[in-house]
């Protein structure tokens, strides 16, 4: 279900500017794709506060796409950090569904994540500098897209998955 912080009017606009354009539907939460926040902008809608994650083409190299997340974030007055996960991963998906959720819009009331499967993505990501020994994977990118030295990796199996991982994102952000 798309979150109720969108207008039906903007998810419908940005559905027909996807179809239109041919370009990949990505099913996460409200303006998951950077098209589907343009839509709720030129709606006259508020951007959503929270976490958003930004479904990563399948294809092309990585540091291009994050200068253009970059600008989007920017223009919304939003932090990016990339994150790679893995359907796999038990940390990833616990925290991936918190944050769609709601439960961690209080504590990243401004938060996209540029999101990438690592079995699908491995290749590029390293050929842009993102890695770390383990996933989920949160790297905070420079302006340039390639991946920045201000790196959190891995989490915990369990009900404290987003209590081990949150506190750490957060202290990232602050650096």
């Amino acid at each position: 279900m798309l979150g109720t912080r969108v207008s039906w009017t903007a998810v419908l606009s940005w559905l027909g500017a996807v179809l239109v354009s041919g370009a990949p539907v990505s099913c996460h939460r409200s303006a998951s794709e950077p098209a589907a926040a343009a839509a709720v902008q030129d709606a006259g809608a508020t951007p959503h506060a929270g976490v958003v994650f930004v479904a990563a083409p399948p294809d092309g190299e990585v540091a291009p796409l994050v200068v253009e997340a970059l600008a989007q974030a920017a223009r919304e007055r939003r932090t990016l950090v990339v994150y790679a996960g893995a359907t796999w991963c038990e940390p990833c998906q616990r925290f991936h569904q918190a944050a769609i959720r709601g439960e961690l819009d209080a504590d990243f009331p401004s938060l996209t994540l540029l999101e990438f499967d690592l079995d699908r993505d491995r290749d590029r990501l390293l050929r842009a500098g993102y890695k770390g020994k383990y996933i989920p994977l949160f790297v905070l990118p420079e302006s340039s897209g390639a991946a920045s030295d201000q790196v959190l990796s891995g989490g915990i199996k369990g009900e404290g998955a987003v209590g081990f991982i949150a506190p750490r994102l957060k202290a990232l952000l602050e650096r």
